[in-house]
């Protein structure tokens, strides 16, 4: 009996783990394209007319 907890608790750690490694490369990404867009509207800002 014993054993099958162990087991279910090592596949939730594995799978909090992997969780957490894709959370965080979906978060990195989504810096990096929030920094480019930034800096893209910065740069297009001073074509602008009122």
């Amino acid at each position: 009996m014993n054993e099958k907890a162990y087991k279910t608790m090592s596949f939730a750690g594995a799978a909090g783990i992997a969780t957490g490694i894709v959370t965080m490369a979906v978060a990195i990404a989504a810096g990096v394209i929030m920094i480019v867009s930034g800096a893209r509207l910065l740069k297009d800002r001073k074509g602008l007319t009122f």
